[in-house]
């Protein structure tokens, strides 16, 4: 099975775009994905975006943390004539939501199942991107990659996740990732 792990980051913050309504005018600043059968992360930039598409087109399986609420939707102008939700997908964000009723946070799961936290987060991304960092967009969104990836394996090992409540304490929500 080829599973294929990813992640964006931003050009733009909710903030410059006049809210989460225009979503899609956030524009790809780099995309990463983790392919079981390339063993490896690849980076694309928004130039490279036509090759991205190929790649989740191609996967068995297209599995990240809000990727049908938020990179789906940053992609979509760049998908003219393709549908998006076509791509096998599974969304981890979305579906441990629907056991819950309500959202995670990939570091909440991550802190708690993993013992490892996100290295920064979006706006720092953006931030980073604007001053010409890019190594750094990359790297991180690396990481984000590779985290989602390992908290997939660890529910997919165990049948749960961990995960940290808003009171500090350490929760158990079941899945079911084959």
């Amino acid at each position: 099975m080829n599973d294929v792990f990813f992640d964006l980051e931003t050009q733009n913050l909710f903030q410059d775009v006049g809210g989460k309504p225009n979503i899609t005018r956030l524009r790809v600043a780099c995309a990463v994905t983790w392919s079981e059968t390339r063993d490896d992360f690849f980076v694309y930039w928004e130039k490279d975006v036509p090759d991205l598409l190929e790649e989740l087109k191609s996967a068995q399986r297209v599995i990240g943390f809000n990727l049908k609420e938020f990179d789906y939707l940053v992609l979509l102008p760049y998908a003219a004539g393709f549908n998006l939700a076509t791509l096998p997908t599974l969304d981890l964000m979305l579906d441990i939501s629907r056991t819950l009723g309500f959202r995670l946070s990939l570091d909440a799961i991550a802190s708690a199942s993993l013992g490892t936290s996100k290295s920064a987060d979006g706006v720092q991304s953006v931030q980073w991107f604007r001053q010409g960092l890019l190594d750094k967009v990359a790297e991180y969104c690396k990481t984000d990659v590779d985290i989602t990836r390992r908290v997939f394996e660890f529910g997919r090992e165990h049948g749960y996740v961990n995960y940290r409540s808003r009171l500090d304490s350490i929760l158990k929500v079941k899945v079911n990732w084959k």
